[in-house]
């Protein structure tokens, strides 16, 4: 991680007639010629950035004193106390703004601190896959400064730490610059049951059983059909391969600023009905209770696997598997393999404001969550779950070159090596089919998708009344 001089060090300098206590690193004195700098920060007697070509150096303006954070939960600004600990030196506050999703909350207040600027302006603000492309790359990408602006060399960072291409597809705006990138890796896997599946096919083997349940979804219904005859269903409920259809499909929901509906997505009316006709899963809503009751064979009968990433096995799974230890619950009887289609499912992109005040401590900060793939980044203590210290949760992240020196190994998963299925998952997973609308028009699609598998409407009544919706609440095209 690089250490940038701030220019109100560079104040302290110019003044030289008295010391200014606190202004330079801990045991430099008025005498001091130049500051410190890392081999890759120094510039030469022209004043060309070594690091950066024909650019000045980043700097941070004098008098600055706060760094505002905007989150919608507390994980960054839990990170944000790790980077302080790592450089205690660090002479800012940081001011933590943290609003939920909930009700859709947290967009309106973040649009409106962007907008009005000032000191109270967010300086590093966060944006989840739901509504990240109006940030990078929609309404709102005007505010997001570009990575190389905040002194980072990020080609060659992405490039070294081996970042999932998804995420720089979605952190890339309209014109070609990197202005967000996240720090947890969200490439689905199939997570399923190792008792369900020695029962069925004699086996737990996630080669095998990547085999049994794929590539494709004719390979996923005939599995279907195999764990049926023995009294299981393949997944809860039909939002369940929602995510792997929506994130596998060739297209977004908008092209050209018309409504499209790729032919994946149109396909999920039919699987959805297939599921439920054939009585291959429990006919739950994910994130209901009977969702989570499946997770601890609470609900009909037997599930036997879910599409995710890493964080819905520990913040979704685990917890409701009805266990804290092998022999509880289902603790213990998961396993992942590969999914029958590629997909990614979720995820936190970090930006900068453009008008930040501190750019040269933003793009350190940004470059430790994001970018840094040593044993001190923020992903090789998140990978390891020893952000907090040792024995916490372990997950996967944006770095596969972490990962790949990383421990991977879960006890929820009877000792598997998560990161051995979710490296390559990232590689297939894309991110050139998002929209800025995707929230609210998946919820739309959703809804149709449901009253036309319960029998209330045709197929062609549920997409007509899809895109009244669109039509009805977005500034977009429907032909």
């Amino acid at each position: 991680m690089k250490k940038r001089i701030f220019t109100v060090f560079l104040a302290c300098i110019l003044l030289m007639t008295f010391v200014v206590t606190g202004c330079g690193k801990e045991g430099e004195t008025e005498d001091t010629e130049k500051p410190d700098v890392e081999e890759g920060d120094k510039t030469d007697e022209e004043g060309t950035d070594k690091e950066g070509g024909d650019e000045a150096a980043v700097t941070d303006e004098p008098g600055v004193k706060v760094i505002n954070l905007w989150s919608f939960t507390d994980e960054v600004p839990k990170m944000l106390d790790k980077y302080k600990e790592l450089n205690p030196d660090f002479p800012y506050e940081i001011e933590n703004t943290i609003i939920a999703t909930t009700e859709g909350a947290y967009q309106p207040a973040l649009d409106e601190a962007l907008a009005a600027g000032g000191d109270d302006a967010p300086d590093i603000y966060c944006a989840e896959a739901a509504f990240i492309l109006k940030y990078t790359q929609g309404d709102a990408y005007q505010f997001a400064a570009p990575y190389k602006d905040l002194g980072i060399d990020v080609d060659n960072l992405i490039e070294e730490a081996e970042i999932a291409p998804y995420t720089v597809e979605i952190g890339t705006n309209p014109d070609g610059d990197v202005v967000g990138l996240g720090y947890q890796a969200t490439g689905g896997a199939f997570i399923y049951r190792r008792s369900i599946a020695k029962d069925v096919w004699g086996t737990d083997d996630p080669d095998v059983i990547k085999d049994k349940i794929g590539p494709g979804w004719d390979k996923f219904f005939e599995a279907a059909e195999e764990l049926r005859a023995k009294g299981y269903a393949i997944v809860s409920g039909d939002g369940d391969i929602w995510h792997a259809i929506e994130n596998s499909s060739d297209k977004g929901w908008i092209v050209d600023g018309k409504l499209y509906i790729d032919p994946k997505r149109e396909e999920f009316l039919d699987l959805s009905k297939k599921l439920k006709d054939n009585d291959y899963h429990n006919d739950t809503q994910d994130w209901d209770e009977a969702w989570f009751a499946d997770m601890k064979d609470a609900g009909p009968k037997k599930v036997f696997g879910y599409f995710g990433p890493a964080w819905l096995i520990n913040y979704t799974i685990a917890p409701n598997c009805g266990g804290e230890q092998p022999g509880e619950g289902t603790y213990g009887d998961w396993a992942v393999c590969e999914p029958n289609v590629g997909f990614f499912w979720g995820g936190t992109w970090v930006l900068a404001n453009k008008d930040s005040k501190a750019k040269a401590t933003v793009g350190d900060i940004i470059e430790w969550i994001t970018l840094d793939s040593s044993e001190t980044g923020l992903q090789y203590f998140w990978a390891n779950g020893t952000l907090s210290g040792p024995g916490g949760t372990k997950d996967t992240v944006a770095s596969n070159k972490v990962m790949s020196i990383s421990d991977g190994t879960l006890d929820f998963l009877s000792g598997q090596d998560m990161f051995e299925v979710y490296i390559p998952a990232n590689e297939f997973a894309k991110g050139t089919n998002l929209t800025q609308y995707d929230e609210t028009i998946n919820s739309f699609w959703r809804e149709q998708v449901r009253e036309y598998t319960a029998g209330k409407k045709s197929r062609e009544q549920a997409i007509e009344d899809f895109k009244q919706q669109v039509a009805d609440n977005l500034d977009v095209i429907v032909e």
